[in-house]
């Protein structure tokens, strides 16, 4: 059998020469120069979504005090309401008052003329006001004190009438006056919600890295608080609300409602939604303490500043979990639930989360704590 012979090929390693050596070079140097760029670069855009971040917490503070003048207008309007509603019952009862007067002096004055005393009839139709009538009746010997009682209501009524009039008129007058007010803190919050969008869209990447990195914390920090309250036995509760032998002479009175924080932490994730206060749609920051303390029947206004005139002032160092705690100006707050950490609905693009008291804006601008 003949084999054949595959004849061998050398390999010849040839020198580089000196224009691949330039190739490589230059290659080499522009990866470098691209990665030494790319590094500026990103820290621009860091720098960038840290600036517009800023301005739009900026604008976040500012829609705190909108949102909550909006809703403070929105109280006030709602007390001009009720007072129309009363004045308006009580005109009723007077108006209705003022024609069985009218009817019982009409019946007195044909009993009168029935009995044919006609000086009296003569009195009655001469007086120019029912005001002058009451000012004659002491000249007239023949006025039974029934009489009397009956003229005295019809001034009385008439007099009830032209009140609840007066104050009829100046309520819608303030009513329209809260309207217009109302619908001027709507435009404006609505301008700074869309100044808010403009410059959201122009951070979207970084704005979801930062979003997933929030989301995982919040994670972490409700992991921890439902392990707080899952340790508070009843027993601890209710030792929590002892006040200790060396706070006896401190002003704040025992935390009652530590008890809200299990209810608060049951809604973490809902949506921020201004002037909102029902989990189906959305809180605001006031709107979801109204919402929560309702739940154990404690009523709060929805308004930060009017939440912030209840209860008993209480130092950052006596918190307690179900105290209040206030920010920017009394324009927002949230609930403190421990470990130097509060829930709140923050702002627009949030949700009801967990923070802390030691973070830069809440730390600058906190204003004080209220226990109810």
């Amino acid at each position: 059998m003949r084999l054949l012979r595959v004849p061998r090929r050398e390999v010849v390693i040839r020198p580089i020469t000196r224009n691949a050596l330039l190739v490589v070079s230059s290659i080499l140097t522009a990866l470098v120069a691209s990665s030494a760029a790319a590094a500026p670069r990103l820290e621009g855009k860091r720098a960038e979504a840290e600036r517009v971040l800023a301005q739009i917490q900026q604008i976040d503070a500012q829609l705190d005090l909108a949102v909550d003048a909006y809703n403070g207008a929105q109280i006030e309007l709602d007390a001009t309401e009720e007072e129309q509603r009363l004045n308006r019952r009580h005109l009723r009862i007077a108006r209705a008052n003022y024609r069985k007067a009218q009817a019982a002096v009409a019946s007195r004055l044909i009993s009168l003329y029935k009995d044919g005393d006609a000086s009296f009839v003569e009195f009655l139709l001469g007086s120019n006001s029912v005001g002058e009538l009451v000012d004659r009746l002491d000249t007239v010997d023949r006025v039974s004190e029934q009489d009397v009682r009956i003229i005295e209501d019809i001034v009385s009524f008439r007099q009830e009438i032209r009140r609840h009039e007066r104050r009829l008129r100046r309520a819608r007058a303030k009513q329209a006056k809260v309207v217009r007010e109302l619908a001027a803190r709507r435009a404006a919050v609505e301008g700074q919600l869309e100044e808010r969008q403009r410059l959201l869209d122009t951070i979207k990447d970084q704005i979801a890295d930062l979003e997933a990195e929030e989301a995982a914390r919040q994670r972490r920090l409700e992991a921890q608080a439902l392990a707080r309250l899952a340790a508070q036995t009843p027993l601890q509760e209710l030792a929590s609300q002892v006040p200790s032998p060396e706070g006896l002479g401190a002003t704040a009175p025992p935390a009652r409602y530590g008890g809200v924080v299990g209810i608060a932490v049951q809604y973490l994730g809902i949506p921020y939604l201004w002037a909102g206060a029902a989990p189906d749609t959305g809180f605001d920051c006031s709107g979801f303490i109204m919402y929560v303390y309702a739940q154990i029947g404690v009523s709060l206004p929805h308004n930060a500043a009017a939440q912030f005139g209840y209860g008993t002032p209480v130092s950052r160092e006596q918190l307690e979990p179900g105290d209040l705690v206030f920010f920017n100006g009394l324009g927002h707050n949230g609930i403190y639930i421990g470990a130097g950490q509060f829930i709140h609905s923050p702002h627009t693009g949030e949700v009801v989360k967990i923070s802390s008291l030691g973070e830069a804006w809440y730390a600058a601008t906190y204003v004080g704590a209220k226990r109810l």
